[in-house]
């Protein structure tokens, strides 16, 4: 399944060691004295309008290199407006490298080649189809290259501060879609551990399954494709309608935006897990389980964990059996089949919560009108439906997980990942905090067992306070999806999904 890699290098020089600091880079080192050698700060963005400020100020503080790699960036509002940064930071000289997954490129092969053309950017995908154009039956049919996708999520600016987290580019990932919008976590990080997701992006860029995507699709443009990539970002960006967010910032605001946010930086112990690229080939494991069951048996008092796709196996069952009986708490948010985007992850999950509830988990359900969160989405997308994407885990609140992993076997076994840990009382009781609020009942369904006297089958209960909403099925879901999942549920394809 190895795509042949052309030897194309990169099309203008890489900044080397010798070359000055940048200013971005200069403020790190100036905040990082501050703190205990070898520690990186963090900054916890919960809301779209801090996600994307930070991904703007990145953008414009750069002066040398812009790293990005995502599974998925859309050409909507938020995707063009970021686009226009990137180009106008390799306007400045910056060099962009920008690495997709192929898998959500496949359409849009004429937008990518565009700005693949200005000088200073180059894009590559990764494990790309061969087809180009739609959905071909061919590409349909290549189940081994369409199972194995890079879904990890990394923003890099001069190697010195990092976005990590569970948010692609699109709308509905920073609050601004009027139909539905997602709760999110991701991480603003500063300091040495930046240098590992700098070094794993090259693992990626430079790895056989990583292509140029002139080598795909450039030449069919024909010419030199002049300032064709203005063209039509310009045109995307006048066809949007009022972006909620500031659209540019000079580099001087950047700067001291990134500056006021430094000073609310968590310093502590951080690790980078990040999947090996060959792990889509099967050549190697992936290094966030082999953390990740670690952290777990370490586990003593408590586990959080907040994912938007659910499917423990029957190894993680066993996990979760042997800390209940330890007597850890073990409390879960997922998304409710009314909130899930992906009706086959919900019909997989849906085969483990009976067994989930009976060894003690306690187990919720994103609601899709959970208001509370839709109060950090801007005001056109207040009444759109709240569907839960984050992916994160607390154990015994002094150590958390951020990242791109959910909890199932595409993203355990299969996709490559990346994750942010951070060994930090402080920053664990933040996203506790946060996690406390999926659960509460404006947000979240309490799932439960009945009684043997009521059926012995599921309810999903609202507590406020004196007064509690009980509902016999899947709340706010249908009847035909309901089946859907049921059937589903019945297919043999659980390492899938």
């Amino acid at each position: 399944m190895n795509a042949e890699r052309p030897s194309v290098g990169c099309r203008h020089p890489i900044p080397t060691a010798s070359a000055p600091a940048s200013e971005l880079s200069t403020l790190v080192q100036r905040e990082s004295v501050n703190h205990p050698p070898g520690t990186s700060g963090v900054h916890l963005l919960e809301h779209g309008d801090a996600a994307f400020h930070s991904r703007l100020a990145l953008c414009r503080a750069a002066e040398r290199t812009l790293d990005i790699q995502y599974y998925l960036w859309e050409p909507d509002a938020t995707g063009v407006t970021l686009m226009s940064n990137v180009l106008s930071a390799a306007d400045a000289g910056v060099r962009v490298r920008i690495l997709l997954d192929d898998v959500h490129v496949r359409g849009k092969d004429r937008v990518i080649a565009l700005v693949d053309m200005h000088p200073n950017v180059e894009i590559r995908l990764f494990n790309p189809f061969p087809d180009r154009g739609g959905w071909s039956f061919r590409a349909l049919t290549n189940l081994e290259r369409l199972n194995h996708r890079m879904h990890n999520k990394v923003f890099v600016a001069d190697g010195a501060a990092a976005i990590v987290g569970g948010r692609n580019i699109a709308d509905d990932y920073f609050g601004v879609n009027t139909s539905a919008n997602f709760r999110d976590l991701d991480l603003l990080v500063a300091g040495p551990v930046v240098r590992k997701f700098s070094r794993s992006f090259d693992d990626y860029w430079e790895s056989p399954w990583a292509v140029p995507v002139a080598s795909l699709i450039g030449r069919r443009l024909g010419g030199s494709g002049g300032d064709r990539y203005r063209w039509f970002v310009a045109r995307r960006l006048g066809r949007r309608r009022r972006f909620p967010y500031a659209e540019t910032m000079l580099p001087e605001e950047a700067l001291r935006w990134l500056e006021t946010v430094f000073l609310s930086l968590t310093w502590d112990k951080t690790e980078a897990l990040v999947d090996p690229p060959a792990k889509v080939g099967g050549q190697e494991a992936s290094v966030i389980q082999r953390r990740l069951d670690s952290l777990v048996a370490s586990v003593r008092r408590e586990l959080l964990i907040e994912t938007a796709y659910l499917i423990p196996t029957r190894a993680g069952l066993d996990r979760l059996r042997g800390l209940l009986e330890r007597g850890v708490r073990v409390r879960v948010l997922t998304n409710s089949l009314s909130s899930n985007d992906v009706l086959a992850a919900h019909a997989g999950y849906a085969r483990f919560r009976r067994e989930l509830l009976a060894i003690g988990v306690e187990l919720y359900e994103m609601r899709p009108d959970a208001r509370e969160i839709a109060r950090g989405w801007r005001p056109l997308a207040f009444r759109s439906k709240s569907a839960l994407h984050t992916k994160t885990i607390v154990f015994d609140r002094k150590k958390v997980l951020v990242g791109s992993l959910n909890l199932d076997p595409r993203s355990l076994a299969i996709n490559t990942e990346v994750a942010l840990l951070c060994h930090s009382p402080g920053l664990s009781a933040s996203v506790a905090r946060f996690m406390d609020a999926g659960v509460r009942p404006e947000n979240a369904y309490r799932v439960r067992l009945a009684d043997s006297d009521m059926g012995g089958g599921l309810l999903w209960t609202l507590d406020f306070g004196t007064r509690r909403r009980v509902y016999r099925h899947d709340p706010r879901a249908g009847i035909w999806k309901r089946l859907g999942a049921a059937l589903i549920g019945m297919l043999p394809f659980e390492e899938q999904l």
